[in-house]
């Protein structure tokens, strides 16, 4: 081989290493296109994926659940109808259950699945309260075979991809809450369901503390210096370990929209339930005068699943130029938790 013929042939190899499309030009804007298209279908599906479902209609819900059961409504047909379809929503609605997935772009949302989380916490301090207490007549009475297993499914590890999966757990939670639901309405079944204020308290109770809870945590998105008063009222109360007297309290900034986001699942699941009570409740509401405070209730948390009108959680400083979207929410969540107590002093006392 001559030493022009070689130099030729080393000059193409090495341009070709340096870029071996060089000369495919065709399979570069493939490549590239497919790319685009895959960021842009990603894009596309996360936004879909992302949006809120719609606020339940309990009384139609449970019109429809009877009808195709050929059953009529009676007391818990509407709560428990309600607690189905507060677990169907977050397997079945657009894009499925996102909490435990692994792939895009599912992967790289928070915002639902935050919310999904919320929804679940009130379903599971839900479905205890049924097993516990709405479905039982006295403390000394027999737990339903029903309940006892559809409760702790809704406590299963809600990031399981698989072996088990969540969305297997959870479905096989809710097949028991219908079975359930079908022996209640049934006449010759010994499924119970018991309307009664003590009853109704003890889940008021619960949900007291999750919305505190929610409450304080949205408003540490502006961080602020707070007195200890976990020992206060009681002077002889002790705790494990000493703390400070004073203590600061924020949220970190990539945690603001998960919470906010969770506020909003628990507030969704939570009007639902509650809008289901006033049905099923209705009797012990009337007796007590407590009906008007529940719908109070129910208006305030309506309230929380209002539009979000901007497409970012704005974390505002007080009175500064920018909404603060974590206080707003603080607001409503703490003027329905104030409710809540009071509607279970009513009921205790009224």
């Amino acid at each position: 081989m001559s030493l022009d013929r070689f130099k030729e042939r080393f000059a193409g190899t090495a341009s070709y290493l340096r870029n071996p499309f060089a000369g495919h030009k065709a399979v570069n804007v493939l490549i590239i296109t497919l790319i685009t298209l895959f960021i842009l279908v990603n894009v596309v599906l996360g936004i879909y994926w992302s949006r809120e479902p719609d606020m339940l209609n309990v009384r139609q819900e449970a019109a429809q659940k009877a009808q195709q059961l050929n059953r009529e409504v009676v007391p818990g047909f509407t709560t428990t109808t309600t607690a189905i379809r507060i677990g169907e929503t977050l397997l079945d609605k657009p894009g499925g259950y996102l909490r435990n997935d692994v792939m895009p772009p599912s992967v790289l949302l928070d915002n639902m699945p935050n919310w999904e989380l919320g929804a679940l916490i009130q379903l599971r301090d839900f479905t205890r309260a049924l097993r516990k207490e709405f479905s039982r007549s006295q403390s000394q009475s027999r737990e339903d075979a029903d309940l006892a297993i559809a409760e702790p499914q809704f406590n299963f590890d809600s990031n399981s991809w698989a072996l088990p999966s969540s969305e297997g757990e959870y479905r096989r939670g809710i097949k028991r809450l219908d079975n359930y639901l079908q022996r209640l309405s049934d006449p010759s079944d010994p499924a119970q369901f018991y309307s009664r204020a003590d009853n109704l308290t003890d889940w008021l109770k619960d949900v007291e503390t999750r919305l505190g809870s929610l409450s304080q945590r949205l408003s540490a998105s502006v961080g602020k210096a707070r007195l200890n008063t976990d020992l206060a009222g009681d002077a002889e109360a002790v705790q494990s370990t000493p703390s400070e007297s004073e203590v600061v309290v924020k949220t970190p900034w990539y945690k603001i929209d998960d919470i906010f986001y969770e506020a909003r699942g628990t507030s969704w699941a939570l009007l639902a339930l509650l809008s289901a009570v006033e049905v099923d409740f209705a009797d012990v509401l009337e007796k007590k005068n407590a009906r008007v405070s529940l719908r109070q209730i129910i208006r305030e948390l309506r309230e929380t699943q209002e539009p979000l009108g901007s497409p970012i959680i704005l974390n505002g400083d007080g009175f500064g130029m920018l909404a603060n979207h974590s206080l707003v929410m603080a607001n409503y969540i703490s003027r329905a938790n104030a409710a809540i107590i009071d509607l279970r002093r009513l009921l205790e006392q009224g």
